[in-house]
């Protein structure tokens, strides 16, 4: 069977401010967007897509979809993004082979996972 699907190369959080949820998450990420517009607000994380749309009227918010970060320091990014006003999803905690995971809600409920993967190489 060929594959043509090529990895994950973007994420989309909604959100009601999107002026707001730019300042936060250029905080949160360390850096700014490369793409900013009123409908869309695009950041370049080590060469993956974080976007900001703007909310929908009556738009549901779900956590049954989640894409985890990678970080060097699961412990260190945690409690960084709660300082920054981030809460707790689920705990840290070890999923085998040394992997740790662990999510958090943005100040829009988002959820945002973070990874530490000792073992994920890019291809």
């Amino acid at each position: 069977m060929e594959n043509n699907i090529l990895g994950l190369r973007t994420t989309i959080y909604m959100v009601p401010d999107i002026a707001k949820a730019k300042s936060w998450y250029s905080k949160a990420f360390g850096q700014d967007p490369y793409f900013d517009e009123p409908f869309y607000v695009g950041f370049n994380i080590g060469g993956y897509e974080l976007g900001l749309h703007p909310e929908k009227k009556g738009q549901k918010r779900a956590d049954n979809v989640e894409s985890y970060w990678g970080v060097e320091d699961i412990r260190k990014e945690h409690t960084r993004l709660l300082e920054l006003g981030a809460k707790e999803h689920t705990e840290i905690k070890e999923v085998g082979g040394g992997i740790e995971v662990t999510t958090l809600l943005d100040p829009w409920d988002n959820v945002i996972g973070l990874i530490y993967n000792p073992h994920f190489k890019l291809p």
